[in-house]
């Protein structure tokens, strides 16, 4: 049996920062199996989360350096964790940090340089899980339903909470999925605006109220009434929301507060929109699942129809990490690690491209 040794990378919207999870993937009886066997999280310092946020006003040859300097940044990290825990590794699987995500122009990129990572740590890089999907008409983007579809079939609905809020769920075999709207992006927006990270289990949406104004046009954004398939970016997020928030006065409680009612409004929305069956159960991940007051909120939402299972706390933050590195597996093989059901590309594909270090 083929156990695959390999460290799936994810750096998000929300710009936490960056996800390693080393894990093992293996096939039983046709079925894939995993175990994550170390995980890590770095932070991004002030001077790169800045680099990042700003990337999209970066000029061609600018953005080209990040995209090199960022990728040697990221083998660099990929070194010390497998230094760190003495580790075997065939494959990394780097999602990059994307930058510009404009589908309905046919473009996305995200840094991270695949040549330049493997060069940095010496191990084999499969990255850049996005650009075929677009070549093939698709949105490039969710690509975490797969590693739904194949290891966490049990749930009816799964739900990230990242930056973006995505669900995905299957129809009559075939695997849907979208981004449903705003997460992290508008709450993370707003904390930062007084030099806090985030708002922790939600203790000071907790306290907030409701903005009514402010949550009447959160929710009459244009985006909600696309059909499927349809992604977000932080282009997107600049925009339609931030003017919304910044022409809102009102204090940070009540911003939070009526931003996480928006978030669960629109999950709601969704989930009861494409029932399934009573008792049905929603996984949640992403860093909004330890939002405490968020999945209370959307516990209230959805009733007694539907039950919010948030899963250990690796799952939760390594779920996506853990996903890419699967998609690194999937191509290695030759399967299909993008669905067209989900993108609305011409057809499903193996994407990836393979950087070997020199």
């Amino acid at each position: 049996m083929k156990i695959y040794k390999i460290i799936g990378l994810m750096s998000g919207t929300s710009l936490d920062g960056l996800d390693l999870a080393y894990c093992h993937i293996w096939q039983k009886k046709e079925a894939w199996q995993f175990e994550i066997k170390e995980t890590k999280s770095i932070k991004y310092s002030s001077d790169m989360m800045n680099t990042l946020k700003n990337a999209i006003d970066l000029s061609a040859e600018k953005l080209l350096e990040l995209h090199n300097t960022y990728g040697t940044w990221l083998g660099e990290q990929v070194l010390n964790f497998v230094n760190e825990n003495s580790l075997q590794v065939d494959y990394i699987a780097s999602h990059g940090h994307t930058t510009h995500h404009r589908p309905e122009m046919g473009l996305t990129f995200q840094v991270g340089s695949g040549q330049h990572l493997a060069n940095a740590c010496g191990i084999k890089v499969i990255c850049d899980f996005r650009t075929n999907d677009l070549a093939l008409g698709g949105q490039g983007a969710p690509l975490v339903p797969i590693g739904d579809r194949i290891f966490f079939s049990q749930y009816e609905f799964c739900l990230n909470l990242g930056g973006i809020s995505n669900v995905s769920f299957e129809v009559k075999d075939k695997r849907i999925a979208y981004d449903i709207g705003l997460a992290n992006m508008i709450l993370n927006y707003i904390t930062r605006k007084v030099d806090l990270e985030y708002d922790e289990d939600g203790n000071l949406a907790r306290k907030g109220q409701l903005n009514h104004t402010m949550l009447e046009k959160l929710n009459s954004l244009k985006y909600y009434l696309l059909p499927h398939p349809k992604s977000i970016g932080y282009e997107w997020f600049l925009e339609e929301v931030v003017p919304i928030v910044e022409e809102t006065e009102d204090t940070l409680e009540n911003l939070l507060h009526t931003s996480v009612h928006h978030i669960c409004d629109k999950v709601a929305q969704q989930i009861e929109l494409n029932f399934k069956t009573k008792n049905q159960q929603l996984l949640v991940t992403g860093g909004g699942a330890l939002n405490s007051f968020l999945i209370e909120t959307l516990q209230e939402k959805l009733g007694e129809t539907t039950k919010v299972v948030v899963p250990e706390k690796i799952i939760i933050e390594f779920k996506e990490a853990l996903v890419f590195a699967l998609m690194g597996v999937l191509r290695i093989e030759q399967l299909t690690n993008v669905l067209s059901s989900v993108t609305g590309a011409k057809k499903d594909s193996s994407s990836g491209v393979l950087f070997i270090p020199n």
